[in-house]
């Protein structure tokens, strides 16, 4: 397939970075089985440490908990004032709570925020099953979610959290599950700031500890049993630009929210996150046959981020790779070719490029010229 060069000349003139190799700081010692720390808008993972080993999620299960009750509420199956009563299930659950009353109805706003802020188990299975009728319906609707999200190391067997042997997440996995409730259900993630919550005359603080210290910090979710340890899923956001890190199996409140700060700072320090190209944006044109245009603008329906060390944007090089031939009809978002991304010789990304702009069919005359071009082209190269 024919190669298309862009130059680190031509990616210089995007950015005003120095062409200086830039510092970055070894990623600091972490207290923590297993961490990671996702740059959302690239998609690239600046930091790691064992991110597929299986370890017990404790209430971070209840990201997947909130997941599908943002989606039911987005499907019409619940509605944020409707009320529901506890069962004597929800009721009677272990460990943390919202204190609901079997007694009187809480709305589902009120639930939401109960499993959020409060990580109220009681909350978790009212929803559960309002949801899918019992929690272990529920279960299976979450192992679900969790394939179609691409958790590829994941196995949910209950709403909460409460420790079982069959349940296990990744720190990988868990990244990817937060950034879907930040992209699928912007409207909610609000939620996930707030510091405190009463409910049933009882005020509960958030257990996040980096919204009170950390004004980045905007999310996302703690847990802990004694046989998981402290976990923390965290989120910053500067300057436009987000971050998420996952800690888990830490020793305290206070060892989980540090050590997730030193991710989160290290990687807002040292890394950058420029926008290679604009939704829509032209990228470069490539050849097209049998259309009623000669070529095509290649490109991506969303804008386009790179994750690189600060100062380095401008030694960037691209490479796109196009299809050929290229048939029309092009229907816009058909992929056309591939764009690899490189920094110094080592890949960072590669990503599908698509047609910006649709090519009719030419007319027969213009298709028959066209198909003996190609014989000719075949022939003789």
């Amino acid at each position: 397939m024919p190669r298309i060069a862009i130059t680190a000349s031509l990616i210089a003139t995007l950015f005003s970075s120095s062409i200086a190799h830039a510092f970055v700081a070894p990623v600091p010692e972490i207290a923590a089985k297993s961490y990671y720390l996702y740059d959302k808008q690239s998609g690239q993972v600046l930091a790691a440490r064992d991110p597929d080993m299986k370890v017990e999620p404790a209430s971070l299960t209840k990201l997947m908990t909130a997941y599908l009750t943002f989606k039911a509420i987005k499907e019409g199956k619940l509605k944020l004032d409707q009320t529901l009563l506890v069962s004597e299930k929800g009721w009677r659950q272990e460990g943390s709570r919202m204190y609901l009353d079997p007694k009187v109805p809480a709305s589902v706003d009120d639930l939401i925020k109960g499993v959020i802020v409060q990580s109220g188990n009681d909350a978790c299975v009212t929803l559960a099953e309002a949801i899918a009728g019992s929690e272990e319906v529920f279960a299976q609707l979450m192992n679900k979610e969790g394939k179609r999200l691409g958790l590829k190391d994941s196995h949910f067997t209950n709403s909460t959290g409460l420790p079982d042997p069959a349940m296990h997440v990744t720190t990988s996995d868990l990244s990817r599950l937060a950034s879907a409730i930040i992209s699928d259900f912007p409207e909610f993630y609000h939620i996930y700031s707030i510091k405190e919550f009463k409910y049933n005359n009882i005020s509960q603080p958030n257990r996040n500890l980096l919204l009170y210290r950390d004004p980045f910090v905007d999310g996302m979710k703690t847990g802990h049993t004694q046989s998981a340890g402290y976990n923390l899923v965290a989120s910053s956001k500067r300057d436009d630009r987000r971050l998420i890190s996952v800690v888990v199996g830490t020793t305290s409140p206070e060892v989980r929210a540090t050590e997730s700060s030193k991710l989160l700072n290290w990687g807002a320090q040292f890394y950058e996150t420029p926008r290679l190209y604009a939704a829509k944006q032209a990228v470069q044109t490539v050849p097209v046959w049998k259309g009623k245009a000669d070529d095509v603008g290649v490109g991506f329906l969303s804008d386009q981020y790179i994750t690189v060390p600060k100062g380095d944007a401008a030694k960037i090089k691209i490479e796109l790779t196009s299809q050929q031939p290229l048939i029309a009809p092009i229907k816009v978002g058909q992929t056309v070719g591939t764009m690899k991304i490189t920094l110094e010789g080592k890949v960072l990304s590669e990503r599908p490029v698509v047609a910006v702009a649709a090519i009719e069919e030419a007319n027969i005359f213009g298709r028959a010229w066209d198909t003996m071009r190609l014989w000719w082209k075949g022939i003789f190269g």
